[in-house]
Order: structure tokens, then sequence, then C-alpha cells
């Protein structure tokens, strides 16, 4: 059977673990993009991968009652959303289910999952863009994002779930570039000065950083941009640049330099204020990291009496929240620039009760069960790949009365659940829409230790 074939009359009956169009054929499962179940089109397949296909609606037969009028007029061509052409309501009983079905898969059997807690406004809620700069086909400066799969950039004037303010300045940074005749990067030639743009904003307070990605240390006109820029854009509280000069599909290389102002911005979170640098990891969602903070903690009831353990701590955000609720915190982060920023996170907010110290949070646990370290309860927040075997068992040894397994990834997460299981009781699943109009979903699960 070829790869590239018509499929009429496709019926989707599902949505994937990545928010496509799941269609049964006779030759195998074809995955769709903006394709919702119930929904019949006819459907141009392009390749097969680890034997299913994969393809696009060519034209769309039947229309499910949940599609709407996507606000991006480029959402297809994107890659970026999965969902703008699909209401909120559904989106939040797709990640729901999503959560349902990832541990019905690893544990075996149905467990109660909370429904997932949304936003009343699922829109302009990034707090961080990163967009690649270029030329289009007649040589007009853009920036957009890359279409899927490609190194072409799909120019978007107005990203719908980006912060306003960032949308303003990257309009400016792209006039000023015309103007100062600076070339974006080419990646066939390795030539041009612009790579990418950073633009993160603080919700809490009116402070903006922009990074400027280049492919050079130095570049003609520098300092008279920088000006410029903040006579346009005065709401921008620092300017940094970061230098990437290898030949790399990495956005950010290992110098930078302030340009302007001190290089942080300060956001807050339930109270607690954080100093952000341009490589600080900060939840993108400043709305719903308070939802998913709060119920994080209000599960676990600390007292003043508990001693905390926050594995892979980032910048300290749940470690110092927590801290104004327990005895003490320990928080352990595998990235030295976090750490630092922790401390001094701790030390602007005058929080003395919360240590931070830089390993790998596994090997460091090993250590504190092999000197019978006692703690009332852990924290888990790890990256995709969920918990690894030395911290599982590590933990396992600790044995602290509460878990709080905070996860980006439902089915890692299940998969560590079914282990920690044999000693715990699942006592919470609450999903968090972190990312409205994507098909990610952030998951709380609340765990006891058995009797």
């Amino acid at each position: 059977m070829k790869d590239k074939f018509i499929i009429e009359n496709g019926k989707c009956v599902d949505l994937s673990f990545e928010g496509k169009g799941v269609v049964k054929t006779l030759y195998g499962v074809c995955f769709v993009d903006g394709l919702f179940p119930g929904e019949v089109a006819y459907i141009q397949t392009n390749f097969k991968r680890a034997g299913s296909y994969f393809g696009k609606v060519t034209r769309l037969v039947t229309k499910s009652p949940d599609r709407i009028q996507p606000r991006c007029g480029v959402c297809t061509a994107c890659g970026g959303c999965q969902f703008q052409q699909l209401s909120y309501p559904a989106q939040l009983k797709y990640k729901t289910n999503k959560v349902k079905d990832a541990f019905r898969r690893h544990l075996g059997e149905d467990l109660k999952v909370n429904d997932c807690l949304g936003m009343e406004s699922p829109y302009n809620y990034r707090n961080k863009i990163q967009v690649p700069i270029g030329r289009d086909p007649h040589g007009h400066i853009v920036t957009g994002f890359y279409r899927s799969g490609t190194h072409k950039i799909v120019p978007i004037d107005e990203c719908h779930i980006e912060d306003l303010r960032a949308g303003v300045i990257l309009k400016e940074i792209k006039k000023l570039i015309k103007e100062f005749r600076y070339d974006p990067y080419d990646e066939d030639t390795r030539r041009g000065i612009f790579r990418h743009v950073l633009i993160r904003t603080s919700y809490h307070y009116d402070e903006i950083m922009v990074t400027l990605v280049t492919n050079a240390d130095e570049f003609k006109g520098k300092n008279n941009f920088v000006k410029e820029l903040i006579k346009r854009c005065p709401n921008i509280k620092t300017i940094v640049q970061n230098i990437n000069t290898r030949d790399t599909n990495v956005i950010l290389g290992e110098k930078e330099r302030v340009l302007y102002g001190t290089g942080t911005i300060k956001d807050s979170i339930l109270g607690v204020d954080f100093i952000i640098s341009s490589k600080s990891f900060f939840q993108v969602n400043p709305i719903q990291v308070e939802t998913l903070y709060s119920k994080a903690i209000e599960y676990v009831k600390l007292s003043k009496d508990d001693n905390v353990f926050d594995a892979y701590c980032g910048i300290g955000t749940i470690s110092l929240i927590a801290s104004k609720k327990c005895k003490s915190v320990l928080g352990v982060e595998i990235v030295n620039d976090a750490i630092k920023d922790a401390n001094k996170n701790a030390k602007i907010n005058g929080i003395t009760n919360a240590k931070f110290i830089c390993g790998d949070a596994g090997e460091t646990l090993e250590e504190l069960a092999n000197e019978d370290t006692h703690f009332d309860c852990v924290f888990v927040d790890p990256p995709r790949k969920g918990l690894d075997e030395k911290f599982i068992k590590s933990l396992l040894r600790v044995s602290p009365k509460k878990i709080v397994y905070v996860s980006c990834d439902p089915e890692t997460l299940a998969r560590d659940i079914n282990i920690l299981k044999e000693k715990y009781q699942i006592k919470l699943i609450q999903p968090v829409d972190m990312f409205p109009m994507t098909f990610h979903v952030e998951t709380i699960v609340g765990l006891i230790l058995k009797k």
C-alpha cells in the first residue's frame, strides 16, 4: 500500500495523545490534525510512520457540534495550537479523559479523576514567547513559528495565546530590524545577525524582558537599536543579548550580556516574589500556576512541624510557597543557575526556613535515605520523562507520609504511580489546564502512605 492516498468519508472516532483525530481504515489507523470525534472528512495521507498513517483534511463532510471558528487565521499552518477550532469545554473533557486513559493503561483500573480545571478566559495567557526571525519569499522581515516538522517560518502578526504586550513589542522589533538594515539569520548560509527574539512578561508587575539572540558578539548600531526600542516600548525593563554562533537548532547560546536594565524581571505566585532571568524556568501560565500550586498545597495540609523535600525545585517556586506553612523545606535542582535564583528568591522574600542545593534529585535523596533523614512530605515536579528508578527506590525508602506528584505528562506520571502505589494510596488526581488550545495537560496526584 502506498503511503499517500485519499481516504473518502473517513470518520474520526477519537483523539490521540497528541490531539490528532483518529481514523480507522482498512489499511490501518490514520492520525489527522484538526479533525474531531464524530466528524467525517476526505483525508489526504502524507506519510507513514511506525505502521500508522498521518494525513490532513481536504474536505470536511460532517462537522462536530464542538467545532468553533478559530480566532487565529493560521492555526492550521502554525502547529503551535491543536485545538483553536475545538470548544473550550470539549478541550477540558479531552484532557480529563487523557489522564483517565493513561491511568487505566498503566494501573489496569478506572480511577476517579477530577474534572480538568480550566480558565475563565483561555486566551492571551502565555508570559513567554520565543520566535525565529527570517524573510518571506518577497524579502520582508517576518517572525512567527516554524511550520510543524519544518524550519519554514509561518508569519504571525498576532498570536492569540500570548500576552498582548509581547505582540506589540515584537512588531516594533521587526520595524527596527528593517530600519537598521539588519539581516535575519539564514540557516543555509549561516549569515545574518538576528536569530530569535524571546519576550517574557510579568503578570503581577509591569515588567518585561526582551532577549535578542544574535549570530554575532557585536553588531553595528547595537546601542542605538536598544535606545530606540526602549523609546518606543518604555514598559521594557531589561534587554539581554544572547550570543549563539553555533550551527544548531538550540535557541540560546552560552554567552549573554545585559544591554539595558538589570537582566531580570520580577513576578509573583501566591504572594511570593520571584526573580526571573532569561534562562529561568518559570511556568508560562501565571493564572493557572496559582490554581496548580494552590491545589497541590491544599491537599498536603502542611503543619508547622512538617519537614518538606522538593525535588526538581527549579527556582524555588513550590518550595518557597510551601515554606510559609511548614517547619523547613529542602529544595534540590541539578541546574546551578536555578539554585542561585532560588536562593535569591528566598532572600528577597525574607524566607529563612528554605534551603537549596545543586545536585541530582535521585542521588541526593539516596544519600538522605542512607542517613535516615525523615521528611513528612515530598513534592516532585520532574521533566517530561518522569522519575528515574534510583529516585523512586530512594523515595520508597524515605517513605514520607505524603507525596505530591506534579506532572506535565500523564503517561510517565501513571507509569511512576503504578510503582509507588505498592506503598501509597492514591487520594487525588487533579488535571489542570496550563496550556489551553494545546493537547498538553498538567496533573497533580496526591499520595498518602498506607498504614
